[in-house]
């Protein structure tokens, strides 16, 4: 099995002995596991996976002697799914606080952060990572220009989700196993959603309308559902890291369309399997789509993972003119179209460019990688 060298490796290396919790939060099977133990790997640590029931048992809300027993001599903790263990941010608190030579680590999935159990008494005691699927700068860093070159259309159908990388042939398999693992049966399970034939609907809905703007009344009048809970359920699968929103960009222009949102997948073989249409690239009327989704979600892991304060948009008018990509980064606008091959006679929309003066950019099959690659 191949491993991939994690743009965040370092940096969350960097912060052992700092005294404070190191976080790292993300969907399952993304490798989060697998990067903070090869962080360790040299060094002596206690491993607890809350998965376990044994270890959740003696993990609810210990008192500090009980802590010291558990942890012995580490001096390093890795707690695994922490978001499985009660009241999980109080426990990490009373380590933090009172057993100071000990670095505690932990790492949890899908709806982590659902209660607050975390951010509320960590405050100004934690360092916060997400890890998302493997990013094209990864992939390529491993598998060279050529190959990743040669399976650009395979990754758009397949994604980037390690163990569907790293099982050639079996892509749909793991992929439909996780999608019945983690996207069904985990989100139901810390959510409280009672019926899941309404967040399938509701995702495959999402799925197929990815790089459009969606609209919560439709939405709501689609799937059966009240248009608060539409909003409830998609706060959920964006928590869960499943999906994520992008805001209109407005600022000058009188007619701007101010309040709409797109919504994109994390992962392309995610959303395929989602919508179970895995045909070939050359025939697939959403190719769009699945190459602007790919786009955003590949600059989104960039922006997060150096650390970019960039605000990522996009923009339309009532009059229909649009802009698939706007990044405002301090005062520098810059404004992106996507296609899969650009025409000569590609343009930018002229009012956001008398309006904005960005920089402008087109992105398709043949200049992608400016795009996916940011240097930190």
């Amino acid at each position: 099995m191949a491993n991939y060298n994690r743009i965040i490796k370092e940096t969350i290396n960097s912060k052992i002995g700092s005294g404070k919790a190191i976080i790292l939060v993300g969907a399952r099977q993304v490798g989060k596991t697998t990067l903070i133990k090869e962080i360790l790997e040299n060094r002596k640590y206690l491993f607890l996976n809350a998965d376990n029931p044994t270890v959740r048992r003696i993990m609810d809300l210990p008192n500090l002697e009980q802590l010291k027993n558990i942890i012995g001599d580490n001096k390093i903790v890795f707690i695994d799914e922490a978001q499985r263990i009660n009241q999980i941010g109080l426990t990490v608190k009373l380590i933090v606080d009172e057993l100071k030579d000990v670095q505690i680590i932990i790492s949890g999935s899908s709806s982590f952060d659902l209660g607050n159990s975390l951010n509320e008494p960590l405050t100004g005691r934690k360092w916060e990572y997400e890890l998302f699927p493997i990013c094209w700068e990864e992939w390529e860093e491993k598998e060279g220009f050529l190959k990743t070159e040669q399976l650009l259309e395979h990754r758009l159908l397949y994604g980037f989700y390690p163990d569907v990388i790293n099982s050639p042939g079996s892509e749909r398999t793991v992929l439909k196993n996780l999608v019945n693992s983690y996207l069904y049966r985990d989100i139901l399970e810390f959510s409280n959603i009672k019926k899941s034939e309404y967040l399938e609907n509701l995702i495959r809905a999402l799925a197929l309308q990815v790089g459009s703007e969606v609209n919560y009344n439709e939405l709501s009048r689609t799937i059966g559902l009240n248009k608060n809970t539409i909003q409830r359920y998609i706060e959920i699968l964006e928590k869960g890291y499943v999906i994520f929103k992008l805001t209109s960009f407005s600022k000058n222009i009188r007619n701007e369309i101010k309040r709409n949102r797109k919504i994109y997948f994390y992962d392309n073989g995610l959303r395929n399997m989602v919508i179970e249409n895995f045909n070939d690239i050359s025939i697939r009327e959403d190719k769009g789509q699945l190459w602007e989704n790919f786009l955003v979600s590949e600059r989104l892991k960039q922006n997060i993972y150096k650390d970019k304060l960039t605000k990522m948009y996009f923009w339309r008018t009532k009059q229909q003119q649009e802009i698939d990509f706007v990044e405002v980064d301090a005062n520098k606008i810059s404004a992106f179209e996507f296609k899969w091959k650009a025409k000569q006679n590609a343009k930018i929309s002229k009012s956001f460019i008398d309006a904005y003066n960005p920089n402008i950019s087109i992105i398709d099959r043949d200049n992608f990688r400016e795009f996916v690659l940011i240097k930190k």
